[in-house]
């Protein structure tokens, strides 16, 4: 007999989000060993800006090669080392995970609300090992998807219909997949929120480098500062959750991080760690390239420079077919309407859609519903981990099937959904499992 966590079929390996992963894995688009294979527009990846570490790495040899004043430091490194980090890293950053909070905060059984649409991988990164659930906050096109007064409070409420005891909320600023950062009347609505509920706040800002226009960037402390909160119980309620994955562009370092102002926390987050320690050889090579703040500011600025750049390429590609994205200004992708194209206002009419996009077309891209979104055709649609010369195929086979689309019917769908049917479709979204929530994807 398997354990029940074995059992579960809640991880989300399963999902239309994974599973165009896989299909395109089996089938990689190559503009000269396989042009007619599938693109992955479903990866968040910054392959932007790799010149610039590279270039930097070539300057550097010292720390490439675990030297240190001309002296090896590969014995040092080698070595066992304490859990909570290499001094030198910990300046510059402290290893952790958005998980650990998850252990954190809340026990299996208790709830954390998210505002939709939010990043898929929640449904695997946040609850399947902790059991923590997941209850989403409905936000609405017709606001562009703003975070309201109103969506948090029905949240909490259905959280208490299902006899869950809410322990926090957690918001991406910027958002994935909206590639909006959150307004000042967002942080006021979900401040004044957390302070009433008593719980948490986690901010993950794992996207915060990628800013590329106005408005700018507000991280949840200085939100909080402006609220003159730092001397009150509420300054130690809310926690940031960083990485290198996205602005650095490098996930397979597998460095997270954890800001917070609760000693408690940190306490139990280092301990925790020592269970996914990053390695001492990977906290050296960062610690340098961190402390060169000259390649930093030059790094970031023209990293926001070819974000913007390639972003412009995909929403004017969109646009030249009739196809609007929701107005963003930061991320590595775009939130793109494609209601207009669905043979019904349904999420059935949606998962077919994209189908036909993976396997017809050749692109993979992120349904909406694999987002929690709640109102059916909207899609994540990423450039960043792409060549432009792929970009261009992509935006042609595109424009390709709109029109043949577009010639078999000519179904508007660019409504935004009412509160009823908000709740309505929810519930085909969101259920109650034994362990855990499952989605129907």
């Amino acid at each position: 007999m398997l354990s029940r966590k074995a059992r579960c079929n809640c991880h989300g390996q399963d999902t239309s989000y994974f599973l165009g992963w896989q299909e395109y894995e089996k089938n990689p688009y190559d503009h000269v060993l396989n042009p007619s294979g599938i693109i992955q527009m479903g990866l968040a990846e910054n392959q932007l800006s790799f010149d610039i570490i590279e270039s930097w790495l070539a300057r550097n040899q010292e720390a490439t090669g675990f030297h240190k004043n001309g002296k090896s430091m590969f014995r040092e490194l080698a070595l066992f080392q304490d859990y909570r980090g290499l001094p030198a890293f910990k300046n510059q950053a402290q290893p952790s995970a958005n998980e650990i909070l998850m252990f954190c905060l809340a026990e299996p059984g208790e709830a954390f609300l998210i505002p939709t649409p939010y990043y898929p991988g929640f449904d695997r990164d946040l609850k399947w090992r902790t059991g923590v659930e997941i209850i989403p906050i409905h936000c609405s096109s017709s606001n562009g998807f703003r975070i309201t007064k109103f969506a948090l409070e029905q949240a909490y409420e259905q959280a208490q219909q299902l006899n869950l005891t809410v322990k926090g909320v957690l918001v991406t600023n910027p958002s994935n997949p909206l590639g909006t950062t959150m307004t000042r009347a967002e942080f006021n609505h979900l401040i004044n929120f957390a302070i009433a509920k008593q719980i948490h706040i986690v901010s993950d800002e794992i996207y915060s480098g990628t800013v590329f226009d106005s408005p700018s960037f507000i991280s949840i402390t200085q939100a909080v500062l402006e609220k003159n909160l730092k001397n009150t119980e509420f300054w130690n309620q809310f926690h940031i959750v960083y990485s290198l994955s996205k602005d650095l562009g490098l996930p397979g370092f597998r460095v997270g991080l954890i800001y917070s102002n609760n000693e408690k926390i940190l306490s139990a987050a280092t301990k925790m760690s020592s269970f996914g320690l990053v390695s001492s050889q990977t906290q050296y090579l960062l610690s340098n390239l961190l402390g060169d703040k000259k390649f930093a500011k030059n790094y970031i600025r023209v990293n926001k420079e070819r974000i913007r750049e390639r972003k412009e390429m995909l929403v004017k590609g969109l646009l030249g077919v009739g196809i609007k994205c929701l107005e963003s200004n930061s991320g590595l992708f775009c939130w793109v309407d494609m209601r207009r194209l669905l043979r019904a206002y349904t999420f059935e009419a949606e998962k077919e859609l994209w189908e036909k996009l993976l396997f017809e077309v050749g692109v993979n891209v992120s349904p909406g519903y694999s987002c929690h979104c709640a109102e059916p055709g909207w899609f994540r649609i990423c450039f960043g981990n792409m060549s432009k010369e792929a970009l261009n195929v992509a935006m042609e086979r595109v424009k390709k099937f709109v029109g043949s689309t577009e010639s078999a019917h000519g179904h508007d769908h660019t409504q935004s959904i009412p509160r009823s049917r908000i709740r309505q479709f929810s519930k085909w979204i969101f259920q109650l499992s034994p362990y855990g929530r499952e989605e129907e994807r």
